[in-house]
């Protein structure tokens, strides 16, 4: 991922140097289970232990001969430890060792994720319950619809990233699977003892069966889900896009004092966060598809996930965690015009209150396509500037007058009315 986009801890977690380090750990970890099963002397792994280490430069420099990036690393490593090197990628395939140590990337991964999901869910808390009884125009197609509370808003995406946090969290635990089992998942070459006691070491769970690698449905489940919070973003940025809106401006993008936002209109505030995040939830999507076709593989293994996954697992959950901490800082810095919202309420004249009088009507004993046709015709009038007010044609038509009275019709343009159930609403959630 490109150091725009790219923000720590998640972009060290992903560095060549983190990843030879957690092929190192894994080396390590089986070591020990070797020797705890009396294959590797205690000395020669205390030598081990002691002299591992590794420079990505020279990996990289011994990959150029071998063109093959986990014998250069077992090479470079040997060179530190010697003789006693020849115990290190005892019994194993390059994938035991590469797929488990997968596992604790893409683990750590999702822890960081987690903890960016739940600062979101708590911004979007406090905003929900600062904005719950502020009214603002709800919009189905578009178009107003009836009044509902700008925190009812928040509360809709709070909600959402709460189901975000128990979905990523089920996709950490179904990639925290390590797998020590040889080149086609038999143990042909080193007992199923050294699986378990070296995924154990490592705090991962051993995969009750494999082939040469971890299957595949469970990157596609993390990379999936990354998409799921990447396309929530989305939602939340698009809505506040649409209510940035010169015509609506409901909302702001918080925009800096020394902040420019057109190189040739000086008086441009727009919404380039929020467009931003609605652009790379793209490539959320894109990854997820790709990792979704690595899956299917040729009997117990080929490698064509393997060149997949050095781009879409490193760069989904960078972007991811950029999304996030970009999408809190828009969602705490967010400008909120309450005085605009009631604005917008009132800009159709009375319209957004016309289910409230179809049903007076129908209460009042009217056929309710009978009702629906009076109630429509008198809407119609004020959509196409004929008239006064919604409230005053109502008032005016004889065969609505006929059935509500005056006050009966001023009862049903109660705003209050529409918001006497968000209590309700939030108590669901302990608000």
């Amino acid at each position: 991922m490109i150091e725009r986009y790219t923000y720590e801890p998640m972009g060290s977690l992903w560095s060549d140097q983190t990843k030879f380090q957690k092929w190192l750990d894994v080396e390590i970890a089986a070591c020990e289970a070797w020797h705890k099963l009396g294959k590797i002397p205690a000395k020669s792994l205390a030598v081990i232990k002691k002299k591992s280490a590794f420079t990505v430069e020279r990996i990289n420099e011994i990959e150029k001969d071998t063109d093959h990036d986990v014998i250069a690393f077992l090479t470079n490593v040997a060179e530190y430890v010697g003789p006693d090197s020849r115990f290190i990628h005892l019994g194993l395939t390059s994938s035991d060792m590469l797929d488990t140590a997968q596992a604790l990337r893409m683990r750590d991964a999702a822890d960081i994720l987690i903890k960016e999901l739940i600062k979101v869910r708590g911004i979007l808390k406090k905003k929900a319950r600062k904005y719950k009884k502020t009214p603002c125009m709800g919009r189905t197609h578009g178009i107003h619809a009836e009044p509902m509370t700008f925190g009812m808003k928040m509360l809709l995406w709070f909600a959402e990233f709460d189901r975000n946090i128990e979905r990523m969290q089920r996709a950490r635990e179904s990639i925290s699977v390590g797998k020590l089992s040889g080149a086609v998942g038999t143990y042909s070459n080193l007992p199923p003892e050294i699986e378990i006691e070296t995924c154990k070491r490592l705090k991962l769970k051993p995969a009750l069966i494999s082939t040469q690698v971890i299957q595949r449905d469970r990157h596609a489940e993390f990379l999936c889900t990354i998409a799921v919070c990447g396309a929530t973003i989305e939602k939340i940025a698009t809505e506040i896009r649409s209510l940035q809106k010169t015509d609506t401006r409901e909302v702001e993008e918080y925009f800096g004092a020394r902040q420019k936002g057109s190189s040739a209109m000086p008086h441009k505030r727009n919404p380039i966060t929020c467009e931003r995040l609605a652009g790379l939830a793209r490539i959320l999507r894109a990854n997820a598809m790709a990792g979704i076709e690595n899956v299917a593989l040729w009997h117990e293994r080929d490698i064509t996930h393997s060149s997949v996954e050095r781009v879409i697992l490193p760069d989904s959950c960078i972007l991811l965690h950029y999304m996030l901490v970009r999408l809190g800082r828009v969602l705490e810095n967010l400008l909120v015009y309450p005085d605009t919202m009631m604005d917008n309420i009132n800009r159709t004249r009375g319209l957004v209150f016309s289910q409230r009088v179809l049903l007076a009507l129908v209460d009042k004993g009217v056929a309710r396509e009978d009702a629906y046709k009076f109630v429509q015709r008198n809407a119609m009038k004020v959509w196409q500037g004929k008239g006064a007010d919604f409230k005053d044609l109502l008032a005016q038509d004889p065969e609505v007058a006929g059935l509500l009275s005056a006050q009966d019709i001023a009862g049903c343009f109660d705003l209050g009315y529409y918001l006497r159930n968000v209590d309700a609403i939030y108590k669901r959630f302990g608000m």
